[in-house]
């Protein structure tokens, strides 16, 4: 699944794919700011990290959960 994460005063956006579903993502971004913790953290499909505080978070974006299609549709 693809996420796109917004950070406040920045002019490009955190673009990674996850193995986590969108549930799953939802509920950790929940979590996090319910808490009040500093920072949010993922994993990417490759087993990069990455950190994103929650007080500037501007918005997360998931995409499907579909796999892309290889071939032609008859």
């Amino acid at each position: 699944m693809e996420i796109r994460i917004g950070i406040v005063n920045t002019g490009r956006e955190l673009n990674f794919e996850t193995a986590s579903s969108a549930d799953e993502v939802r509920a950790q971004v929940a979590a996090a700011l319910e808490q009040n913790a500093t920072h949010v953290s993922f994993v990417d499909v490759k087993g990069s990290s990455y950190l994103v505080p929650t007080a500037n978070l501007a918005y997360i974006e998931l995409g499907t959960e579909e796999s892309r299609r290889v071939g032609f549709v008859a």
